[in-house]
């Protein structure tokens, strides 16, 4: 009897990081491989990545990566993949060139196999058949993936909306989806993020109204921001600009890079004498300037941001600009794009987040489309995916409402095997599994222990300990020093530590004293005891032991 196991590494019970594995006995595929965004608590971290342990450890069985489409949360750890197992690479021409350009970036002397995918055009990976099916979404070329088993089909909706007026003219492809409703579609993946709104999603082609209209109000100058991978929305914007006497520019590099990339395969079409560089926008009169800027979402390193704190040199905020925010807070970062807000407000900047119009819709279907997309593909199994807790629970309160059997909707968590054979399906025991956190700095993981010494260093500093012990009789040649950095605490407490400290020193033999490695670690066990007691802190504990 054969068995189909299907692995989420990430993208269940969470928004991003998503990457699933199709295996059976000989062979495993990959769709997708992204990265998601740490949480506040995750100091230093860039970049979340899943635990690739069960792909290197099953390597020789893996026959290669499928991708959906080129936003990060669904190509941006390939890098990291690739690094451990260079594997063969499945996607769109776009899809391509984007990777193409992370990769140079992040890995530049990797040499990859990429092979090109097109929309109805079936191929082979193992025992698998693979079928692209086009999807409409916010990024250009985005495909549904059927992987087509020995037990019947297995269908990843891929991030998807029903657009009927998509700026690109490529609808979603609802006549190969009930065909394979049809054929039987043996277990659905289906796209939650936004199963909690009602009714259908706005068309991305009714942005493009809304922000002529801004445009065309606004006295000075007009600064968008937008998540930089909207190609669709760059696309608007352009025609918004020329169509209100504006020309356009770019400030933010992952912004420009994309803007120029998509503009030289032709996904924007443009004319050249509509666009200027920012270093000539910034000298042009207010009314005839539109910039496009990163940090939609609040990244402290994006040209929204550090405009927001007066440290982008390129661009300073006036009196007047009118700063336009067309994207949807991803969960968790309402703060940061919050504070960013209040700070161009103080700057004398009219932000406009909402409008009575659609400056921004979401390139997810609402729980109408979902229902939709049931009916079409008639799946015998269903999990949600891309969602968290939340969604995936409304999911499930939806098929029932819809008559699904309860006993056929699994709620997957990340490292879970659903297993699949003739007769059922059910969740086995976990893989090992976890999550990568990435200095993108040193472009390494963060250890447990080094997130956690800078856990500690948010919350209660450093406190350096330094004695000196004199090597001819194994005694400290003078009273320890204390460096104190971030905790509070007065100097008095500071020199009571210092006195408990010595105290503990007085009772070591010098042979004791004069092994760095030994007294280090007796300094450091008891000076985080002796601080807590004196300061009900955890400041992280650095001895310094040095022999004269």
């Amino acid at each position: 009897m054969s068995l189909i196991k299907v692995i989420p590494l990430g993208g269940t019970g969470e928004i991003g990081k998503n990457c699933t594995l199709i295996e059976t006995e000989n062979d495993i595929v990959i769709v997708d491989c992204g990265i998601s965004f740490p949480h506040e608590e995750h100091y230093g971290v860039d970049i979340v990545i899943p635990d690739f342990t069960y792909i290197i450890e099953n390597k020789e069985k893996v026959r290669g990566i499928v991708i959906t489409h080129a936003h990060e949360d669904h190509v941006g750890a390939l890098s990291y993949l690739l690094k451990e197992v260079n594997l063969p690479m499945w996607c769109t021409p776009l899809t391509e060139a984007m990777v193409r350009s992370k990769l140079e970036e992040r890995a530049k002397l990797l040499e990859v196999k990429i092979n090109r995918m097109t929309p109805g055009e079936k191929f082979k990976l193992g025992e698998f058949e693979i079928e692209p099916i086009q999807i409409t979404h916010s990024i250009p070329e985005t495909s549904a993936i059927a992987i087509h088993t020995s037990e019947g089909a297995i269908l990843f909706t891929a991030d998807f909306k029903f657009d009927p007026t998509p700026v690109d003219k490529m609808v979603t492809d609802e006549t190969r989806l009930k065909e394979l409703g049809e054929e039987g579609v043996l277990l659905l993946l289906c796209d939650s993020t936004n199963v909690d709104r009602e009714g259908w999603s706005h068309s991305e082609s009714e942005v493009g109204p809304s922000l002529k209209k801004i445009f065309h109000q606004a006295e000075g100058r007009v600064l968008i921001t937008q998540f930089s991978s909207n190609i669709h929305r760059m696309q608007q914007i352009c025609d918004a600009a020329r169509a209100t006497g504006r020309k356009v520019s770019i400030a933010g590099r992952r912004m420009e890079m994309t803007f120029q990339m998509c503009r030289k395969l032709g996904y924007i079409k443009v004319e050249r004498e509509d666009t200027v560089p920012i270093e000539e926008a910034v000298k042009m009169a207010p009314n005839k300037i539109a910039i496009i800027v990163t940090g939609s979402q609040g990244e402290p390193r994006a040209a929204l941001s550090q405009m927001s704190r007066r440290e982008y040199s390129r661009v300073k905020v006036r009196e007047g600009d009118t700063i336009v925010y067309s994207a949807r807070p991803i969960p968790g970062n309402e703060g940061p794009i919050w504070r960013v807000v209040n700070n161009l407000v103080r700057q004398g900047a009219k932000v406009i987040t909402d409008y009575p119009t659609p400056i921004h819709t979401s390139g997810h279907a609402s729980k109408d489309e979902i229902r939709h997309m049931i009916a079409l593909t008639k799946p015998f199994y269903v999990a949600p995916v891309h969602g968290e807790p939340r969604h995936q629970k409304s999911m499930v309160d939806l098929l029932v409402e819809g008559g699904h059997a309860e006993h056929r909707i699994f709620v997957l968590e990340n490292g879970d095997q659903l297993l699949i054979n003739e007769e059922k399906a059910w969740i086995d025991d976990a893989i090992q599994y976890g999550e990568v956190f990435i200095d993108q700095n040193a472009n390494k993981p963060v250890t447990d222990a080094v997130l956690r010494q800078r856990t500690g260093l948010a919350h209660d500093g450093v406190f350096v300990f330094t004695v000196v012990i004199d090597q001819r009789d194994g005694a400290m040649a003078n009273r320890p020093r204390a460096d104190v950095r971030g905790m509070v605490a007065d100097k008095e407490a500071i020199e009571d530590i210092l006195d408990d400290l010595c105290t503990i020193l007085t009772k070591y033999q010098p042979s004791e004293l004069l092994s760095q490695d030994y007294i280090s670690a007796q300094i450091l066990e008891a000076a985080q005891k002796i601080i807590w007691r004196r300061t009900s802190q955890k400041p992280v504990v650095i001895p310094i032991v040095e022999i004269v």
